[in-house]
């Protein structure tokens, strides 16, 4: 399957992104202030919080941006979930074979690396593990 991530297609990436933005921005928007925060619905009053918020103070249509966010990110969801672009089962593919047209010459250098690498382990072992250790000269006067 072309196009895919741990068998997921690029539509899941999307919708998972989409909803972790609207995540994030609900949670600016409840604590933001000012035009953001005191967005109201056209033609409701500041009065209409007291029937469905229990007339809490500094709680109601203040916070009302956030279900716009909402509200906005259930309708693109439900378009891609409803109106996909692809069939639900894709088109087998053809399997491609390949082939290996420097397999010899890879064997040659793997060959010819196997040679330097040991007398280069024969040469370190010569020089520098088995010294060898002369005698003292005697002094004689």
């Amino acid at each position: 399957m072309a196009g895919t991530v741990l068998g997921v297609g690029a539509g899941v990436f999307l919708l998972a992104l989409l909803w972790v933005s609207v995540l994030l921005l609900c949670v600016l928007l409840s604590r933001a202030s000012g035009v953001a925060r005191n967005l109201e619905l056209p033609g409701v009053n500041r009065s209409a919080s007291r029937w469905y918020l229990s007339g809490r103070k500094g709680v109601g249509m203040k916070r009302f941006s956030v279900i716009f966010v909402f509200l906005g990110a259930l309708i693109v969801t439900a378009v891609l979930l409803l109106l996909p672009r692809a069939s639900e089962f894709p088109a087998p593919e053809a399997e491609m074979k390949i082939v290996d047209a420097f397999f010899i010459g890879r064997y040659v250098l793997l060959a010819f690396l196997t040679v330097v690498f040991l007398g280069s382990l024969f040469l370190v072992l010569i020089h520098h593990i088995l010294e060898p250790i002369y005698a003292k000269p005697l002094r004689s006067y």
